[in-house]
């Protein structure tokens, strides 16, 4: 295979998967690991991937997020296995504040009906899923809308978030890095993260293994922040012993 030919592949690899390690992409085109690090170096110079710790993830533009219904397409069962631990996070009785996200909306959809819970969020999607569960007490926040999302943001969501003390907060994250914490497109997301945040006793955040070692426009917390990070069996052990040793209890699915 030509160069040229492999460079192909390799960015075809990297944005169907949302992220590719050298050892896969060695595999697959069969050459070796020197040669896909030099390969990645080449297409991050030509703005073509953004190599990250042991691979490369697609680029994005700053403030880019996929939508609602492409992200609840990928990683499926990682999400799923995440949402099951999850559950753990969940007390019997009380209050919790749940980000939107797919994987988030997959853990909601596993509650127990036992649970007695209020649930706040910023997500439309979320609101609706819970809006007839016995036992589950469900409360909006206003705000705009961002159609891209699906969640409520903006002064009014802030807000209101600014009188409350739930026992846990959960929300997603596009990036984790021990440099930047954690990341995400929107500015205006990443303020309402943040203050969800504050207003929980404990915080745990969601996110699959492709999430690590990249990040974004907007930070919104310190790894010190968080009490714990959930993901998935593909994170590659050395990096989630960095991760934890800058503050959160690292748990794998």
């Amino acid at each position: 295979m030509y160069a040229p030919e492999r460079h192909r592949a390799i960015v075809e690899r990297v944005a169907t998967g949302g992220r590719a390690s050298v050892v896969d992409l060695a595999e697959a085109l069969d050459v070796t690991p020197e040669t896909i690090r030099r390969d990645l170096s080449i297409l991050e110079r030509q703005g073509m991937v953004r190599r990250v710790h042991g691979g490369a993830i697609p680029v994005r533009r700053p403030g880019f997020q996929p939508t609602v219904d492409s992200r609840s397409a990928v990683h499926v069962e990682e999400k799923n296995r995440i949402a099951e631990t999850a559950l753990d996070e969940i007390p019997q009785a009380g209050a919790i504040i749940v980000d939107s996200g797919t994987t988030t909306g997959r853990l909601l959809a596993l509650l127990p009906a036992d649970r007695q819970l209020t649930v706040v969020t910023n997500s439309v999607q979320h609101a609706i899923a819970l809006a007839n569960r016995e036992n589950i007490t469900c409360m909006l926040l206003g705000g705009r809308v961002r159609g891209r999302t699906l969640a409520c943001v903006d002064s009014w969501a802030i807000n209101s978030l600014r009188g409350i003390t739930a026992d846990v907060a959960i929300v997603g994250t596009d990036g984790v890095s021990v440099e930047r914490g954690l990341t995400t497109p929107d500015l205006i997301e990443a303020e309402i993260k943040t203050a969800m945040l504050k207003a929980a006793r404990r915080t745990v955040v969601l996110a699959d293994h492709t999430k690590f070692g990249t990040d974004h426009f907007a930070a919104f917390a310190a790894l010190d922040d968080i009490d714990v990070i959930i993901s998935d069996s593909g994170l590659d052990a050395d990096v989630a012993a960095e991760i934890e040793g800058a503050g959160p209890m690292v748990v794998l699915a």
